[in-house]
């Protein structure tokens, strides 16, 4: 189960001692290792004494595309609930170990990964990877903490049914990709979670957590040939292989398409994407670099200035990249006054296809490109960071030498390349999701109250 990153006033301390691991993407680049254990496991390590902590990163191929079309939400569940108890520990004795010696572990499921992260002290490392051992290896999904996490979501379910961004991000991944696995919600419905059993918690667990997905990342105060042995000694028990549902590739449904969902609140939400660019794709660059000015950049996007400084209709607009194994979107998001939610989308739309027709100025994409590189160094700036981002590189299949690489790749972006990507990604329009009051309702004025009898 996720837990909050500073546990106790020992991982205070850890916490603080992260921040000031600072690593250079410069530094970062001519210290990855390709390391391969004794037993044959593989893993990006960059070997750091600046202070004494180690940060694990790592992920199984998977994810929530792996929950049954019945069960979404059975990888949620089984992040959930790795750390409530294991081999010899229950719940409560595995936290307290953890809290004694401030060691941060925590699991998550993404649409393709199911990940993880082990954050500890130095001198501290034996028990920190023996304590994951356990909790990948053989945890218990005893029945009352099963129904005590199962609680916690179904909570948190029924809070998104009236929470309008939740149901904004939901409704417009099933307009995107329909009954692919994207479009179901990776933490479940409040009609799938409650059926999820414990054989399919552990069915999850066999089939998903297997070396022949794994992907690690290490930075931090360790050796080669100890981290070796730690990585062989804590995952070199579970299966060689996973055992994966084939997923297949889906592009996301065309704009231009318009979904409403009544919600009586006093705030409409607006969330607007479409076919996105891979990973993979030549062109990604050229696209990240066109999106950060479009939505992407904060303050300075597009967006903002249009939306927020301009007009005032928003407190904060964005737009962004997202990009899966089997798909790629754009994605992003605003609130305003309800009475307003018309004015809003219609000054999306316009500076939408504006940058779609015009693509962005030369000055645009020289300050964008000179924000992306500068802004590695702080992406990077702590142990923490590093280990995820290194992390994420696998993911996407990136050569390990790709942080000396990447600002070359983003000077090499010309204004050309970036109008044919903002002509690729917005040429065709929007999907567009609103939910709030129905257009009627919003502009009407609140109700005046009944007079008082004498």
């Amino acid at each position: 189960m996720t837990y909050p990153f500073l546990r106790t006033a020992l991982s205070l301390a850890t916490g603080l001692a992260l921040s000031l691991a600072a690593i250079s993407p410069s530094q970062a680049a001519a210290k990855i290792q390709h390391l391969i254990s004794p037993g044959g496991i593989e893993a990006w390590f960059v070997q750091d004494a600046t202070v004494p902590l180690i940060a694990m990163e790592y992920s199984f191929g998977g994810g929530a595309a792996q929950d049954p079309k019945d069960k979404p939400g059975t990888a949620n569940l089984v992040a959930d609930l790795l750390d409530e108890g294991s081999g010899d520990l229950d719940s409560k004795t595995f936290h307290e170990r953890l809290d004694r010696r401030a060691i941060e572990l925590s699991f998550s499921a993404g649409r393709d990964t199911f990940r993880g992260s082990l954050r500890m002290l130095r001198d501290n490392k034996d028990e920190a990877f023996d304590l994951l051992r356990s909790a990948l290896t053989s945890p218990h999904f005893e029945t009352v903490d099963v129904e005590r996490i199962r609680s916690q979501v179904i909570a948190g379910l029924r809070r998104d049914t009236t929470n309008p961004t939740s149901l904004a991000s939901r409704k417009f991944l099933e307009v995107a990709f329909g009954d692919h696995p994207y479009g179901r919600p990776t933490n479940g419905t409040l009609e799938s979670v409650p059926t999820i059993t414990v054989p399919d918690l552990k069915e999850y667990v066999r089939r998903v957590l297997a070396r022949d997905t794994l992907k690690i990342a290490v930075v931090g105060d360790v050796d080669p040939a100890t981290l070796g042995k730690l990585l062989d000694q804590t995952f070199g028990s579970l299966p060689a292989k996973a055992s994966l549902s084939a997923v297949p590739d889906v592009e996301s449904a065309k704009p231009p398409q318009r979904a409403f969902v009544p919600l009586d609140v006093p705030q409409t939400v607006i969330t607007f994407g479409g076919p996105g660019v891979k990973r993979s794709d030549p062109n990604f660059m050229a696209a990240y670099v066109v999106n950060h000015i479009l939505g992407g950049g904060g303050l300075s996007s597009r967006l903002y200035r249009e939306v927020r400084e301009k007009r005032g209709l928003a407190y904060s607009v964005f737009e962004s990249l997202l990009w899966m194994e089997h798909s790629a979107l754009f994605i992003g998001n605003t609130g305003t006054r309800a009475d307003r939610a018309g004015e809003t989308l219609d000054a999306v739309e316009k500076e939408v296809r504006r940058i779609a027709e015009e693509g962005p100025t030369q000055k645009e994409l020289d300050e964008a490109k000179s924000y992306l590189k500068g802004s590695q160094m702080l992406a990077l700036d702590t142990s923490s960071k590093l280990a995820q981002a290194l992390l994420q590189y696998q993911q996407d299949k990136l050569p390990i030498d790709y942080i000396e690489k990447r600002n070359a790749i983003v000077d090499a972006v010309t204004l050309d390349d970036a109008k044919q990507a903002a002509k690729r990604l917005w040429g065709q329009g929007l999907l567009t999701v609103v939910v709030g009051r129905t257009p009627q309702a919003a502009a009407q004025p609140a109700a005046a109250p009944a007079p008082k009898s004498n």
